[in-house]
């Protein structure tokens, strides 16, 4: 009797093994627990929406059925002559993400290391463990980044730094002095990638340097987006510059056609309109001061704002109330925020910057928490 061979195990496709030592990035919530829509201000998103102009501009798209422009030439045109860059340094992208992703793969492998700040965009993790290089986390300074902490932590292995200024989600900001102590203080064979996710809403006076550093030297990118201030987060649009060589090698591996018809579209009609950009602008200063000294205002209950640059807050509950009670709150009256435990924060609540009757009701609704506890 001839005995049946012994059947093998089911063969599958294995990932590498450092994909599965990586979180999938966590958006906003937009829904309650018991599935509510809630009045999402826990993504950062721009309350007053979008400029008149880009919305047209996406109704007068070209047709879906046609490729977009592989290199969004009118785009870079447009955004050279608004920062004084030449558009051969500009590489567009599907958002900011994209290209602070490419930047990683580029530039560090198994074997490299990444550095960032602790409390820092939680896409740098995923950036590094994409390319199977090690994150390096340096100690924070109140929240904020430490330059001093992370030239501390440079080593032989080290690729990548990567700083966002506005920082998200602390909204610390580095002013320029510090930005080229940072640069200057990494070896050139260093990449220095600069976030300005919300660089637009600091003020001429506040400019970290960060534009002029790339344009200067060869190992400094800084990457920008249109889902902040401009109000675009919806088409994914996002530009980076730096020296010729990086600009090269972020077009070899990025998308042939990465950014849509109607994202182009609508970026361009958003440069041109730079009332809509300063309209934002005004719009969170005044409510990013109003409702900083609200939370001041309830310190003795334990409620620390840190101090923020960019549009939304992070409040810190450091007393009987916590971040989870304040997160359910405003659920309850309709405003979906963002709770930080995933990032070593538990005690930290980000809220979105809204418009001035919802700052109001978040207000109402944190006051009446506090009192009542």
């Amino acid at each position: 009797m001839v005995t049946p061979p012994t059947p093998k195990p089911l063969a599958k496709p294995l990932a590498k093994p450092w994909i599965a030592d990586i979180h999938a990035y966590v958006p906003g919530k937009a829904h309650a627990s018991d599935g509510r829509e809630l009045v999402k201000l826990s993504a950062n998103e721009n309350p007053l929406g979008s400029s008149a102009a880009a919305i047209a501009a996406l109704a007068q798209a070209r047709k879906p059925s046609d490729y977009p422009d592989p290199d969004s030439h009118a785009l870079r045109s447009a955004l050279g002559e608004l920062f004084d860059i030449d558009p051969a340094r500009i590489v567009c992208g599907t958002g900011s993400g994209e290209l602070l992703g490419l930047a990683a793969q580029a530039y560090a492998g198994p074997g490299d290391e990444i550095l960032y700040s602790r409390y820092s965009f939680s896409l740098y993790e995923i950036a590094a463990k994409r390319c199977s290089a090690s994150p390096v986390v340096a100690p924070d300074n109140d929240f904020g980044t430490d330059v001093d902490q992370l030239l501390r932590l440079v080593s032989d292995q080290t690729r990548i730094v990567f700083v966002a200024n506005p920082n998200n989600p602390t909204g610390s900001y580095l002013p320029a002095a510090e930005i080229a102590r940072l640069h200057a203080g990494l070896p050139q064979d260093v990449l220095l990638v600069i976030d300005h996710a919300y660089a637009e809403y600091l003020t001429d006076e506040e400019d970290d340097g960060g534009l002029a550093l790339a344009a200067a030297h060869e190992n400094v990118l800084v990457t920008r987006t249109f889902s902040k201030i401009y109000g675009l987060a919806g088409e994914r649009i996002g530009w980076a510059t730096g020296a010729p060589d990086i600009v090269a090698n972020l077009n070899r591996i990025r998308g042939p056609f990465n950014v849509t018809n109607h994202g182009q579209a609508a970026a361009l009609a958003a440069v041109g309109d730079q009332q809509f950009v300063q309209a934002s602008r005004d719009h969170n200063a005044a409510e990013l001061a109003r409702f900083t000294e609200f939370v001041e205002g309830l310190g003795n209950y334990g409620l620390r704002p840190i101090p923020s640059k960019a549009n939304f807050l992070l409040i810190l509950f450091e007393g009987d109330v916590t971040a989870e009670m304040a997160l359910n709150a405003l659920a309850d009256a309709g405003y979906a925020t963002r709770w930080l435990p995933g990032q070593d924060l538990p005690q930290g609540l980000r809220i979105t910057i809204g418009t001035a009757a919802q700052m109001d009701d978040v207000m109402a609704a944190l006051r009446k928490l506090v009192e009542g506890a």
